[in-house]
């Protein structure tokens, strides 16, 4: 596991660890509400030289950018209707996966499905830093 201590302003470290050594699969956002989880997206989304809008997927479950990322928030909905409706196909799909709100019983499901699978825990430190926990399993 890494971790870093940053602020929202210089992320870039994070943002370069994660979109570098995981190019395909699911990273599983965790975090209090306004943690950061889709900013670290945000972030990731720009690194990747996607010049799209993004926002939180809470009420719509999913939003796909450039059809390479996607961005879903289960906050709402809980595992047992995302997998309900189909996906877990939708995550064997290339490229990267972000999903907030996921859990241990999510990390365990996707891992027995043979996806690659990383997590990044945020804790909002003060309002300006965030320690991030990345662990790859």
């Amino acid at each position: 596991m890494k971790k870093y201590i940053l602020s929202l302003d210089d992320m870039d470290e994070v943002v370069s660890d994660v979109a570098s050594h995981f190019q395909s699969g699911v990273v599983i956002l965790r975090g209090d509400l306004a943690s950061g989880k889709t900013t670290l997206v945000k972030k990731i989304v720009a690194h990747l030289g996607i010049d799209e809008d993004v926002t939180s997927p809470t009420f719509s479950l999913q939003h796909a950018y450039a059809e390479k990322v996607f961005h879903y928030d289960i906050y709402n909905h809980g595992l047992e209707h995302f997998m309900a409706l189909g996906m877990l196909e939708e995550l064997e799909r290339e490229g990267l996966h972000f999903i907030e709100w996921g859990d241990d019983a999510l990390v365990s499901l996707l891992r027995e499905a043979d996806i690659n699978v990383m997590s990044v825990d945020i804790e909002k430190i003060s309002d300006e830093k965030r320690e991030y926990r990345v662990c790859t399993y």
